[in-house]
């Protein structure tokens, strides 16, 4: 096979992307100068965080960036999960009614909504309704009609495709449903996980009208720098209503400390918008080679990418782990480990992970992940340089015999 070949396809689709950077590294340019970061912001805290300026201030950098009112960037929200469950569980209460308008919610999300004796939202007496995708669109007459018929607190809204096999969603198909039901219930609070979504395009949820967007510093937002965290960006009555559930109610985000250098995240926000991309063209590159190759692939060649993801269906379970073991091979960090299918927490499949990265567990840096069900699909995503992924693509067919 060919890369050069298939680089050539995919020049036009590149050089969107590369405006689409160019557009989001302007913003968030802009973002650090209005408000004004400098050398001391960078500088952690200890104890109770009081008068954390380094905290404060990349709160505002991110708001300003994604265009929301106020935001929470935080390393003691542990993941893109744990940021979810904390927004979810600070804006919803007993009796309240979450509507998920994308299908069911990601696996390490499922039980924080409907698992039984564990806290989840169910066990605090929340109700929950959830109408699937169709067409890779939203079920816009279910969701007006469900929305008419019941009380509905939250609508939740997953961008990303999760381990499904369909395209992410896209700021237009995002904006059109947000009005939609903004007309029927201007009360009602639209909350997008942004995971996997972040700068893929020139605006963000928060920009056509989402109340709140959610997602991980591990992934597209951190550029491989920040070594951990999440944020939760959005209205600012909103943001304090969650924030009192990230601490406790009265004191929010007042306090919180990080002993550590708040550097990488402002870096990794810097970067952001650059290494997007890279992975952006990594997800076309990988979908293009396959498919040519005679694999069902994802994202398709003329549909613009909502997600860094790209999605495989080998239709063996063998294929897809040797293919998981070759990503892993050739990966920075850890080249020489066999990568083996095990049971993640959280998750109803055992799952093979491939993720040979400086972060650990950092999906914007190469890696690939499935779980281990038919029809046997890999997730791949991420890539620090486009270098790295043109080179991995070449080893990954070399391993598994592809011309």
């Amino acid at each position: 096979m060919d890369i050069k070949k298939i680089e050539e396809i995919l020049k036009n689709q590149y050089k969107a992307i590369d405006d689409t950077a160019l557009y989001n590294q302007r913003k968030v340019l802009n973002a650090f100068r209005n408000n004004n970061v400098a050398l001391r912001h960078f500088a952690g805290t200890t104890g109770y965080g009081y008068d954390d300026i380094g905290r404060d201030c990349l709160n505002n950098v991110f708001a300003s960036a994604f265009g929301a009112e106020s935001a929470i960037v935080s390393p003691l929200l542990v993941s893109g999960t744990h940021a979810i469950s904390t927004a979810l569980f600070g804006l919803l209460l007993p009796n309240d009614t979450m509507l998920s308008i994308s299908g069911s919610p990601y696996d390490t999300l499922n039980n924080v909504v409907n698992g039984r004796g564990i806290g989840s939202l169910k066990d605090y007496g929340v109700k929950y309704i959830e109408i699937p995708l169709k067409n890779n669109d939203f079920n816009t007459q279910t969701i007006i009609e469900t929305i008419k018929s019941n009380n509905i607190k939250i609508v939740y809204i997953q961008r990303s495709r999760g381990y499904n096999m369909r395209n992410a969603l896209n700021i237009s198909q995002i904006e059109n449903i947000v009005k939609t039901i903004k007309n029927l219930n201007k009360h009602i609070v639209i909350v997008v996980d942004n995971c996997y979504g972040e700068f893929t395009e020139k605006f963000e949820p928060t920009d056509v009208g989402a109340d709140i967007i959610i997602g991980s510093l591990i992934k597209n937002p951190g550029a491989g720098l920040a070594p951990t965290g999440a944020y939760i960006a959005g209205k600012k009555d909103l943001i304090e209503r969650i924030s009192y559930r990230l601490t406790a109610p009265g004191i929010g985000i007042e306090v919180g400390s990080y002993a550590g250098d708040y550097r990488p995240f402002y870096e990794g926000l810097f970067f952001a918008p650059k290494v997007t991309a890279n992975a952006l063209k990594g997800a076309l590159l990988f979908a293009e080679t396959f498919r040519r190759l005679g694999y069902e692939t994802l994202p398709e060649k003329n549909v613009k990418s909502g997600d860094i993801v790209c999605s495989i269906v080998f239709n063996d379970k063998e294929k897809l782990i040797d293919f998981c073991r070759a990503i892993q091979n050739a990966s920075p960090i850890d080249s020489n480990l066999l990568s083996e299918p095990w049971d993640m927490p959280g998750y109803e499949n055992q799952v093979i992970m491939a993720s040979g990265s400086f972060v650990q567990g950092s999906s914007i840096e190469l890696s690939a992940d499935a779980p281990i069900k038919e029809p046997y699909i890999a997730y791949v995503q991420g890539g620090l340089t486009y270098e790295h992924i043109y080179i991995a693509l070449e080893e990954v067919l070399k391993k598994l015999n592809i011309n």
